[in-house]
């Protein structure tokens, strides 16, 4: 049987080559983003409550009601946007999945697609297989600020969504209001849409404002603006998220949602909308994250690894060309290997494999295995 591939350049993510890379070396796994640490037994207290109440069978396509109206109520405290909770907000079983169904539902064969590099590796092969053209526009080293001449440049008559990430995986970087002026000014009197994946919203530092396409209503008109509940309630395993976007937005991405999934987990959507009843679940995981920032950082020091600035999420960057003039991906295996530390080789994120000789290490982790990894990298 012969078969052609769909996505012949696609093979396995690198957050999988390189977890199992770390489980076969027995080395700290820095590079997955994901914690090694548990939930709150809250939480688990409160989904296994609603299995037992017999919440076990399939919810609203959309999501159940009570989990949408928190999230509505929840934007309206936080960005000031009003979202109708039946027609505007759609659960999804995790933000990729969100991603594919709102690229899905616009983008048609021949449409470009603008994405910022260095990117999440999901969003260009979603905008292949829709039949779709990736544009790639790189973020400038080493503040991956956005270039908005450069993404002027590359919009055409054919441009149909430019992809936003922020706060942004892998570099940590966090989108300004000047930003989002910029954005308005390049989208306005046009048929372009935005993708705004947001599900590092409640991980963002130092004070700063989470600018949300969803506060200026001039972008929220054009965009799915993409929320996860794993990265803020360190339960990445129950793949849920959701998606906000205008009212006919919503319609065409609910057409796909609902062959691709139909609707996310019951019991656990359940268990969120309960927890959503209280904002201090949510609204202190930016200072829980930062200190975890601050104590890598610091431990860091007595390192010839250099830190990039880290303003949002739960990884950070570090220049390691004190150490080693290795291509990222080669310095990435070797340090697993011989140091027992896995990172991520940035270079993966972009489309012509940019390498500027730093790795990514998520700090989503226990004191003791950032302290454990800081040691190791320390001696280097």
């Amino acid at each position: 049987m012969k078969l052609k591939s769909k996505l012949p350049r696609v093979g396995t993510t690198i957050f999988s080559v390189m977890s199992a890379l770390a489980t076969e070396q027995g080395a700290i796994n820095l590079s997955q983003g994901f914690p090694d640490f548990d939930v709150d037994p809250g939480l688990i207290d409160c989904v296994a409550h609603h299995m037992r109440a017999g919440h076990n069978q399939y919810p609203p396509m959309q999501g159940i009601a009570l989990l949408r109206e928190r999230l509505a109520a929840k934007t309206l405290e936080l960005q000031g946007a009003r979202y109708d909770a039946d027609s505007e907000i759609t659960v999804t079983a995790g933000g990729t999945e969100a991603v594919f169904s709102a690229i899905s539902a616009v983008v048609h064969r021949g449409d470009e697609v603008i994405i910022l590099e260095p990117a999440y590796d999901a969003y260009g092969p979603i905008v292949e297989l829709n039949g779709g053209v990736p544009v790639y526009c790189s973020l400038t080293y080493p503040d991956y600020a956005v270039d908005w001449d450069a993404v002027g440049r590359a919009v055409s008559e054919r441009t149909r969504m430019i992809v936003l990430n922020s706060p942004h995986n892998p570099t940590g970087a966090v989108l300004s209001a000047d930003d989002m002026t910029a954005l308005m000014a390049l989208t306005r009197g046009t048929d372009i849409l935005i993708l705004s994946d947001e599900v590092y919203e409640h991980i963002i530092f130092d004070g700063r404002r989470h600018e949300s396409v969803s506060r200026y209503p001039e972008l929220a008109r054009r965009s799915f603006v993409v929320g996860s509940f794993g990265k803020t309630y360190h339960a990445t395993g129950w793949k849920t998220g959701y998606c906000l976007a205008p009212a006919a937005l919503t319609t065409e991405l609910r057409r796909v949602h609902q062959y691709v999934v139909f609707a996310a987990n019951a019991p656990i959507q359940h268990a969120y909308a309960d927890f959503m009843a209280d904002p201090r679940t949510y609204l202190g995981v930016a200072d829980f994250y930062q200190r975890k920032r601050d104590l890598f950082l610091d431990l860091m020091q007595g390192s010839r690894f250099r830190a990039l600035p880290c303003r949002g999420t739960y990884f950070a960057m570090f220049d390691y060309s004190a150490v080693s003039d290795e291509p990222d991906v080669d310095f990435a295996r070797r340090l697993t290997v011989e140091h027992k530390v896995a990172a991520i080789p940035p270079s993966v994120f972009y489309d012509g494999g940019d390498d500027h000789r730093v790795l990514r290490f998520c700090f989503a982790k226990n004191d003791q295995t950032l302290q454990e990894a800081a040691q190791r990298l320390c001696r280097i």
